[in-house]
């Protein structure tokens, strides 16, 4: 089985020159590694023991979804495993991927772990990492079992997931209408409901998420977030993100207008504090910012960076 490793760049050079040490670092090593490169300018990155081949698409607006089947259509591989540029595979990363796709026509998506700040100032140590990193509270944890399935669409996530590279084609890729941050995914999710292909959670095949500040939910990306969003309801009939979209109008950012929303304001300063990871914290949280949104007990940002 050949096995291609896809990620997309924008920036991170650190980040990604991990991943690709990582890679080589791989009990069974991939084919290649592809990236779909948004800016203008190549990385330069770590020799590794594979080839790797850069994609480049210098376009505006972040174009994730055209990024991801750019690499796609450029890979040789029979399986695509499509890898966030934050992480940095486990040793047995590729061979766990290459053992639990044996035999499915199906979406599989693997372990990912969350690194505090400072995780890998030493270089990449898997035992250090196994030691400190988290689970996200908001995602669900790995099956007993190599394999298991997922029943809700909208649990898709493309930050470290796997599947055949013909039916991946098949089914057209990611929707390139979208464009920014957000809902690509859920639409890629919806997309493989309708065509019957499973989605399956995978124990190992672990990634390892570095640090980096964020924000959660991403009011830095309100505008495309509600762009995208909008999109989805046209396609598919219903909305997307509406947890997001729920805490933006709690936040006074966007308002529900018959069955549109308006953004009425960008987000402040007070907004970024209130959403803004946390650096004792590996992962920004939605679900903690929601909660206290939803309670009444954000009378302030500084009420949320000093919890």
């Amino acid at each position: 089985m050949s096995l291609s490793v896809c990620t997309l760049g924008f920036g991170r050079a650190g980040h990604l020159a991990n991943l690709v040490c990582g890679l080589d670092r791989q009990t069974v090593r991939p084919a290649e590694l592809v990236i779909g490169v948004m800016q203008s300018e190549p990385y330069a990155l770590p020799d590794t023991a594979f080839p790797v081949r850069q994609v480049m698409l210098d376009a505006p607006h972040l174009p994730l979804a055209a990024a991801r089947n750019a690499a796609a259509r450029a890979a040789m591989g029979e399986h695509l495993v499509f890898l966030d540029i934050d992480c940095i595979p486990d040793p047995d990363f590729v061979a766990d991927y290459a053992d639990r796709l044996a035999g499915h026509d199906a979406v599989l998506m693997g372990e990912v772990m969350y690194l505090p700040a400072g995780a890998t100032d030493k270089g990449i140590d898997f035992p250090h990492f196994a030691t400190v990193a988290e689970k996200h509270s908001e995602r669900a944890g790995p099956p007993i079992t190599p394999t298991g399935i997922c029943r809700d669409y909208r649990c898709f996530w493309s930050l470290n997931f796997a599947m055949r590279r013909d039916r991946f084609l098949a089914l057209g890729g990611f929707d390139e209408r979208y464009r920014g941050y957000g809902g690509e995914d859920t639409d890629f999710g919806r997309t493989l409901a309708e065509a019957g292909v499973p989605i399956l959670w995978a124990r190992g095949a672990r990634a390892y998420h570095q640090y980096h500040p964020h924000h959660m939910p991403p009011v830095h990306h309100v505008e495309s977030v509600l762009a995208n969003a909008r999109r989805f309801r046209d396609k598919w009939g219903e909305w997307t993100m509406q947890h997001w979209l729920r805490a933006f109008v709690l936040m006074g950012l966007i308002e529900r207008r018959g069955d549109d929303y308006a953004v009425l304001r960008a987000p402040g300063a007070d907004d970024l504090a209130l959403t803004a990871q946390q650096s004792h914290r590996p992962y920004a949280s939605s679900a903690r910012v929601l909660e206290m949104l939803e309670a009444g007990r954000v009378a302030d940002a500084s009420s949320y960076a000093a919890a």
